[in-house]
């Protein structure tokens, strides 16, 4: 007679995994390629997970990192939903490419926010981390110079604005809700009359997903995050799963990278997704420790999402 397998609880977050900006980038991808049939060039990647843009690649898609590496095509030149700099959509014109904008909408806000504010002739500072796709195109919406890119509260603390009467701050949609928090606060004190989005500019997406992870994680032994090392958002919630309480937080891109030694001793495990990351992979690292552990599962929810977007009118023929 074997022995029972060790007794685990596994909560999981909800929500967790793909947004609705994300959703609507994939399936940008996956409609074009339906409409035009492959190749169809992608600028970046779609989305930051491995998984997924393999999965687009074997369909098909050709990820490159500038237009300078796309041949002379009438096919779709699609722009991932991080966003892009304005000299972006100027070079594919300048070639006469066919470009298709996946960029979330919500990013897009901040752009627009970003414009409107140098219109009125404000300073802008750009909550942020430096070199993060999205940062890379919120900055290149303006001419260089204009936005100032706020890291850390060391930097909201040491900013020496041109004119602190005129002022206004935007942000990356996929930041840690509380670092974030910190940082608007030091710039609040130091300028009163700083100008704030109208609306928040974390997304609501990252915003749900934190907010899941601190119902869980003081609750467990341990929090696996499932997501890309060069996703934001996954990121993020690794790091709010820490601070939260949670003993042993990590991320990782699917179940072949748990490290068991690891999890040994966890009778309750927390698990979440980034907003990049699909189910099928949640799925996968459940599996996992279900052919080691008698697991039970218990979903532990923050918010319900009902958020969609609409697809660019070239495809929207093809989805109906």
């Amino acid at each position: 007679m074997t022995d029972a397998k060790p007794h685990l609880d596994i909560l999981l977050c909800s929500p967790r995994g793909f947004c609705a900006g994300v959703d609507r980038a994939i399936q940008i991808v996956e409609l074009a390629l339906e409409r035009y049939g492959p190749p169809v060039y992608v600028r970046h990647e779609i989305v930051h997970n491995r998984y997924v843009v393999d999965g687009l690649r074997a369909k098909g898609a050709v990820f490159v990192e500038e237009l300078s590496e796309i041949p002379e095509t009438d096919l779709p030149v699609i722009f991932s939903a991080h966003g892009v700099a304005k000299a972006v959509p100027s070079e594919a014109a300048r070639r006469n490419l066919f470009h298709l904008d996946a960029t979330c909408p919500l990013v897009t806000k901040v752009h627009r926010e970003a414009e409107i504010h140098q219109r009125r002739g404000r300073e802008i500072l750009l909550i942020g981390h430096a070199g993060h796709p999205e940062v890379i195109g919120t900055m290149g919406q303006l001419p260089d110079g204009t936005i100032t890119l706020i890291e850390t509260e060391a930097d909201a603390r040491a900013v020496r604005p041109g004119d602190p009467e005129n002022l206004a701050f935007i942000t990356q949609t996929t930041l840690s809700v509380d670092d974030t928090a910190a940082i608007v606060a030091i710039l609040r004190e130091r300028f009163p009359g700083i100008v704030a989005p109208h609306r928040e500019d974390i997304c609501y997406a990252t915003t749900n997903r934190q907010e899941a992870v601190k119902l869980v994680a003081h609750e467990v032994d341990a929090m696996i995050v499932i997501g890309a090392p060069n996703s934001s958002n996954s990121q993020r919630l690794k790091e709010v799963a820490e601070r939260a309480g949670c003993p042993y937080a990590v991320l990782l891109q699917r179940a072949a990278d748990i490290d068991w030694s690891r999890f040994g001793d966890v009778t309750s495990l927390g698990i979440t997704a980034g907003a990049s990351a699909p189910e099928v992979l949640v799925e996968e690292v459940i599996d996992a420790f279900a052919e080691r552990r008698q697991v039970a599962v218990r979903m532990v929810s923050a918010a319900e999402e009902s958020v969609t977007f609409n697809l660019p009118r070239a495809l929207r023929a093809a989805a109906e």
